[in-house]
Formats: structure tokens, C-alpha cells, sequence
């Protein structure tokens, strides 16, 4: 049965990557790859980073990476693989609530990758928060599901229909200009749940690109 936790994001998120040693697979989005494999490195957000998979592909391929994410647990492990994968001093892992915390400069890519949460997450506001951090001619790629997977042990009763793409770029403010959308797409995927289930989901990919001043 799928309840609503009132636990803090800290507290819930610790509690969720302690049930386990490992809870993802290690491997870098999919979506995050297809997206961003040719183009240049430079400097890069992870907006909740969780175990490091993202940062750390980033950050194997160049980039100069800023991995934030609300777990110490999560961020742990991060720092073990990024030390494991020879990478560690490209990347800075920070303890932070995102509903909280500011983003300082700019940056060449943010990327939110399935950026969802049980407790209460503020998820447009960060995500047009994190926008503005983007550099002219920077990439905003959000990666998102747009319904929760049918064994999800918890889920929002407002949040059983999440965004489009379309519908996520329109909310950000990325279709009154200054932007350039490269990717606004659905896809479907097939994916096994905690005890074998099988289910397709649909992913919702926005990539936008920052228009450089004339």
C-alpha cells in the first residue's frame, strides 16, 4: 500500500540508501549519456546525485563536476567510487537540501536526473532555480518519470500524473525565450521492480540550451 511518509528528506533518504549496500545499478542514466557524450566537457551540476554514477561519467569524460544530494549515506559511497574510479579530484560532493540550497555561478550543463522524492520537494522551483545557473550557451537536461512505477511503496496522490516534457519546459519558463529546446520527448523503457516485477515506464527528456547574447 503506498503511504505518505512525514519523514524529513534527510532523515528519509539515509534510512532508504541504508536498507541496502548498493541501491543502483552504477551506471550512468541512459538519457544523461545519449544526450551528453559529444559534447565538450566543461564545469557540471548533479542535482541529487545520490550513489555518483552521473558525476562520475561526467567527470571520467572531463567535466569539472558538482554532485549535491540530501543523503551523507548516498554521498559516502560517491566518494568511495569517484576514489575507486580515479576521478575524486574532479569532483565536489555537497551535503545539501535542494529545497534550501542556493546554487552559486554558473555552470556549462545541469542535469536532474529522475528527480522525485516521497517527502516534500519543491521540484519546479528547484528546477527553475537550478535553470538560472545555466551559461549562455549551456545545457538544462531534466530527466523525469511521468507517472510513478506501479509498485512504488510511496507516492503523492497530486503526483500520480507528473509532467511531459512539453508540459515541464512550459512550467520553467523555457518556451518564453532566451532558451533553444533540443529534446522534448517521451520514451518508454522496460524496467524490474524490488521483487521481479516487470512494468514499462514512460520518461519524460527535456534538453534546452541557453541562447547566447547577440
Amino acid at each position: 500500500m503506498d503511504t505518505e511518509t512525514t519523514e524529513g528528506p534527510s532523515e528519509f533518504w539515509n534510512s532508504f540508501y541504508s536498507e541496502r549496500e548498493r541501491v543502483w545499478s552504477g551506471k550512468p542514466n541512459p538519457a544523461l549519456v545519449r544526450e551528453v557524450e559529444t559534447v565538450a566537457p566543461a564545469r557540471a551540476l548533479d542535482l541529487g546525485c545520490g550513489e555518483g554514477a552521473d558525476a562520475i561519467w561526467l567527470a571520467e569524460r572531463g567535466w569539472t563536476v558538482t554532485g549535491v544530494d540530501v543523503s551523507a549515506v548516498a554521498l559516502s559511497r560517491a566518494r568511495q567510487h569517484a576514489e575507486d574510479a580515479g576521478v575524486a579530484s574532479r569532483v565536489e560532493w555537497l551535503e545539501r537540501d535542494l529545497a534550501e540550497w542556493e546554487p552559486e555561478g554558473e555552470y556549462d550543463l545541469v542535469s536532474a536526473q529522475f528527480l522525485h522524492s516521497p517527502v516534500e520537494l519543491p521540484r519546479d522551483r528547484i528546477l527553475r532555480r537550478a535553470a538560472e545557473t545555466v551559461a549562455p550557451g549551456g545545457l538544462l537536461l531534466v530527466v523525469g518519470h511521468t507517472a510513478f512505477p506501479p509498485w512504488a511503496r510511496h507516492r503523492h496522490a497530486d503526483e500520480a500524473e507528473l509532467p511531459r516534457a512539453e508540459e515541464l519546459a512550459m512550467t520553467l519558463g523555457l518556451r518564453a525565450g532566451g532558451w533553444e529546446l533540443e529534446t522534448v520527448t517521451s520514451e518508454e523503457r522496460e524496467v524490474t521492480g524490488p521483487e521481479g516485477q516487470k512494468a514499462v515506464m514512460t520518461d519524460a527528456v527535456l534538453r534546452a540550451r541557453r541562447v547566447r547574447a547577440a
